[in-house]
């Protein structure tokens, strides 16, 4: 657990050994910033519960990870629900795990599932004395953690592309069955992106409508410029699954088409075979009294008589086109 203390003119960076060190920080500075990295232990967020005036339902929802994003109005503080992602390159898919925040006058507390380096960015800007971070309440700190999560929304948006179009240029080149592995696996990944984002739109659209005390109308734009770069972020997934669906499409159709081509041309082969299987089953008839059994040249006449079908076919076959 680490705590983040600062105001206009200093700031500094705890690793939190008592929960009491929390409430001299507080004090001390103008916004405090506690960050929980894993909810295994329900003690340390059982005592922060007590020391800031967490309700037990809240400490209830931070422990569940599975939930749907959601914000809830507690009066005394702002509680939100979301879901941070990011993009695993050596499997190809979206990873997830839950980000809980507690916005209160003058701190805000985070609960990660796992450590991770996301707000490693408004980590910076903390210690920077000229970021706006420093200039403003809890309230902007927590729009700036939010804002950092979307972020990387639109990183993981620039991976799935690079994805298509890496998944475009096999599909050019042959339709494998990898190829419609991976253009599954990657429609499955843009459902769950889609269903992650949507209700995040729901809850910062709420704030931005909403009268919340512990949220200022001084950070109202910034909300609504996360607001809108959802938004962005929903219509670039839409346009991202119409692509798939389409690639879906073209490689059922080009497996189909190849499939075809295959049954043509194995068609154009028993084609060519049925008349000389005909000839040679007619002189493969045990019948005693056959005038051209006794021909010198027999043999020889029937087999150029079927190499001279064959050729005709193919020349037949080449005039339409066919191969």
């Amino acid at each position: 657990m680490t705590a983040f203390g600062y105001d206009e003119g200093q700031a500094v960076t705890v690793e939190v050994k008592n929960i009491e060190e929390c409430l001299g920080l507080k004090e001390r500075f103008k916004v405090l910033w506690i960050n929980v990295d894993g909810l295994h232990d329900t003690a340390v967020i059982g005592m922060l519960g007590e020391l800031f005036g967490i309700d037990s339902l809240t400490q209830e929802d931070i422990l569940d990870t599975g939930q749907r994003p959601k914000i809830e109005d507690f009066e005394r503080y702002l509680f939100l629900s979301l879901r941070m992602l990011d993009f695993n390159r050596e499997l190809s898919e979206i990873t997830q795990e839950q980000l809980s925040i507690v916005l209160g006058p003058g701190y805000v507390i985070t609960f990660q599932e796992k450590p991770g380096d996301m707000f490693d960015p408004v980590r910076q800007r903390i210690r920077s004395a000229a970021s706006k971070v420093r200039k403003h309440d809890a309230d902007f700190l927590a729009y700036a953690l939010v804002d950092a999560v979307v972020d990387r929304y639109f990183s993981i948006l620039e991976e799935i592309e690079n994805r298509i179009d890496t998944l475009d240029s096999e599909m050019m080149a042959d339709f494998r069955q990898e190829t419609f592995n991976a253009l599954y696996a990657l429609k499955r990944e843009l459902i769950i992106f889609r269903k992650t984002v949507w209700p995040l739109r729901e809850i910062i659209g709420s704030i931005t409508r909403d009268d919340f005390d512990v949220v200022g109308e001084a950070v109202d734009p910034y909300f609504r410029d996360i607001y809108d770069h959802i938004v962005q972020v929903i219509d670039t997934i839409e346009v991202f699954r119409e692509i798939v669906n389409g690639m879906h499409e073209t490689y059922l159709a080009g497996v189909n088409n190849r499939m075809n081509e295959i049954m043509k041309f194995l068609t154009m082969i028993a084609t060519v075979f049925m008349p000389l299987s005909f000839i040679a089953g007619i002189y493969g008839m045990n019948f005693k009294y056959m005038p051209e059994l006794n021909f010198h040249w027999g043999y020889f006449t029937v087999l150029g008589v079927m190499v001279l079908i064959a050729i005709g076919f193919m020349v037949y076959y080449r005039s339409r086109k066919w191969f």
